[in-house]
Formats: structure tokens, C-alpha cells, sequence
């Protein structure tokens, strides 16, 4: 594991005073890469949330003569008289995913339980919402997130909020906080991504080799069939829609994303929107959970270098975990390691009252 931590110096921003970050052992059996992504991720898990309260959120003004674009939250508040001292976090899936990823319905369960608030965002038209975006969601959508942000500190005046993201969800929080860097809101405290997707044209690439297909495939079916009810549901703007030309994602990206995201081509997307960008830009406090053996997710050497000499980034990259799993040994607790190493880090920003909940539920990580 590598990792790089903050230096003693007053004039940063305090980092959270987590407890020490344990080194992560893969589950038996479970070292091999594709293995760990694929238990990490479909193991079932019996989880149950409360019911949320839905956050519909308008992220862009009506386009084509249909109506603005909305995005759903599914919020979970603590009650009202501790809410704006607790801790918010605002999680992102990644591609093809929903508020209802497991990954996201694990990290809700465990921080509800620790006495934080949580937000639960849907990407547009993710989550069964077609029907509330006539626009396409992608990897440069950061601003969505900003609005939802703005959003719930203006309903309920939080304080404390953290970002993370899984995945792509991982690149949107990260160039987010890139993008604002010193200007971020006070009441942003830290952001996180778990195998964030910064280098987009090689992880593109990576997904197209032999060993990878069967997750391109798994996306593309899902992608393509989203793109064929956009069709039906809003001709006007994707009627001429070419899928008969898409066999990989970099296609989809050319062909679909490009063109009705407002990029030139699959290049000019990839390198517009990479957090990679951003990675000197980090101003808050930072964590970023990435595996070597990811199958699909990569990492240019200059991103790696930018994120190790920001002094602001705690950046843990590990030998084993796959790509958003991360499942260890189910030893003391349920061996989910990326979610009690977040909530290990964001330890230091809970208030008083959580702190000893939180302890608990990372004791044994």
C-alpha cells in the first residue's frame, strides 16, 4: 500500500485526525481481481434503509421543447434538532449504477447507524428516472453535483458535508473539488473516491481488451437500451441516434456521448472532463482508494506523482481490491474495508456526539 499523508503545516487546512488506515487483505480465495470485483459487488447483502425523503434537484433549463432536467436525491436526515451539526455525505455511483447500488446502499447503512446524514444522488436519468432528464449524463457532470451541494445547504443549513464517489461517481467529486479548489463552500470538508475513473481515455482502452469485454459488454447492453428509450421518449433530440454503430465504449462515447454531450469526439471528451486535471487543485481534505489490480480503472504516472505531492490528498493504493470492492476477511466485521476506511477517515469530521458510534463501527477494520 502507498500512501501519503499530510505534512504538519498550520497554514493547510486541517486534515480529519483519523485513526491509522489498516492495510487491506483481500478475502480468501479472493485475490484474484475479477473474483474480488464481481463478490465485492453482487455478493448479496441484506441491507434495509429507512424510507428516504425524495430531493428533486433542477440541473439544467429546458432544452428541444421538452422540460428542464432534474436529477432525484433520496435523502436520509438525522432528526432535525442535530442535523445541521452532523456530518452529510453525498454519494455518487458510477456508471450504469443508481442510488440503489450496493455500494451505495452499504456506505448509507453504516453511516446512518454512525448518526450521520446521507444523500443518496441518482445521475441523470439513472434509477428509473428518464422521464425527468432529456439530457444525458457523463463523466463531466460535476456541476450537477455543485447543485446539489448548493441545494442542501440552503434547505438545511448543514455544516459539515463530504463528497464521494465510486467509480465515475469518483471523477465527478473529484473535479468538483478540483474545480472549486480554494473556493469551495466552508461547509465542504472533505471528498472522497473509491477507484475513481481520472484517466478516462485509458481506462476506456483498458475496458476494450480481451479480458475486460465481458464488463464492456455489461455496460454497453445497459447504455444502449437507456439510449434506445431516450429515443422513443424524446425524439426531438434523439431521434438520428446512431447505436447501430456502437460495438465498444469508446464508441458510445463518439457516437452518443459527443455528440449530445456538446464534445467533438470521444478525445475531446476524455481529456475535457479527467479529474486528472485537478489533481494539483485539491484544496480540501482528500482520500482516494485505488487498487493496482483494478481491472479496468488506470492511472497515468504524472496523476499518481500530482496526487502524492498534494499535500492535501491521502492517496491509498492498494495490491488487491478489484474495481470497487475491496471485500476482505469477514473478521471482527462484515469485511466491507472500503466503507470502514471511509468512515475511519472521516472520523476527524464528525461532531462529538457521533464520534464514539463511529468508533465502533470501524473497530476491527
Amino acid at each position: 500500500m502507498t500512501a501519503s499523508r499530510n505534512p504538519d503545516d498550520s497554514s493547510l487546512p486541517a486534515q480529519p485526525s483519523a485513526a491509522p488506515l489498516a492495510d487491506f487483505i483481500p478475502r480468501r480465495w479472493l485475490s484474484n481481481a475479477h473474483l474480488q470485483t464481481l463478490a465485492g459487488n453482487f455478493l448479496p447483502r441484506r441491507l434495509t434503509l429507512p424510507e428516504p425523503s425524495p430531493l428533486l434537484v433542477e440541473v439544467e433549463g429546458p432544452v428541444a421543447g421538452y422540460g428542464p432536467t432534474q436529477v432525484l436525491c433520496h435523502c436520509h436526515w438525522q432528526p432535525e434538532e442535530v442535523r445541521r451539526e452532523r456530518l452529510t455525505l453525498i454519494l455518487v455511483h458510477g456508471l450504469e449504477g443508481s442510488s440503489n447500488s450496493q455500494y451505495v446502499v452499504g456506505n448509507t447503512a453504516r453511516a446512518l447507524a454512525a448518526g450521520l446524514n446521507v444523500v443518496r444522488m441518482n445521475m441523470r436519468s439513472c434509477g428509473g428516472t428518464d422521464h425527468l432528464s432529456p439530457t444525458i449524463y457523463h463523466s463531466g457532470r460535476s456541476g450537477d453535483v455543485q447543485r446539489i451541494l448548493e441545494t442542501i445547504i440552503r434547505e438545511h443549513q448543514l455544516q459539515r458535508i463530504a463528497l464521494i464517489g465510486y467509480s465515475m461517481g469518483g471523477n465527478l467529486v473529484l473535479r468538483l473539488a478540483g474545480q472549486l479548489g480554494s473556493s469551495a463552500p466552508p461547509q465542504l470538508r472533505a471528498v472522497i473516491g473509491v477507484s475513481p475513473l481520472m484517466d478516462l481515455a485509458l481506462s476506456s482502452a483498458a475496458l476494450h481488451e480481451p479480458r475486460n469485454r465481458v464488463y464492456e459488454w455489461h455496460f454497453l447492453r445497459s447504455m444502449v437500451a437507456r439510449v434506445r428509450r431516450r429515443m422513443q421518449m424524446y425524439p426531438r433530440i434523439y431521434g438520428a441516434a446512431e447505436v447501430e454503430k456502437i460495438h465498444s465504449l469508446r464508441d458510445f462515447d463518439e457516437y452518443i456521448v459527443a455528440p449530445y454531450g456538446g464534445f467533438a469526439g470521444a478525445d475531446d471528451y476524455y481529456y475535457s472532463v479527467a479529474s486528472s486535471q485537478f489533481a494539483a487543485s485539491l484544496h480540501v481534505p482528500t482520500l482516494i482508494l485505488h487498487s493496482i489490480d483494478d481491472p479496468f480503472i488506470r492511472m497515468l504516472p504524472s496523476t499518481r506523482d500530482a496526487l502524492l505531492a498534494n499535500p492535501r490528498v491521502t492517496f491509498l493504493e492498494t495490491q488487491h481490491g478489484g474495481h470497487c470492492a475491496f471485500l476482505a476477511a469477514a473478521s471482527g466485521y462484515d469485511g466491507y474495508w472500503a466503507e470502514h476506511t471511509l468512515l475511519r477517515f472521516l472520523l476527524g469530521l464528525a461532531s462529538p456526539a457521533v464520534e464514539t458510534a463511529l468508533s465502533g463501527q470501524t473497530h476491527g477494520s
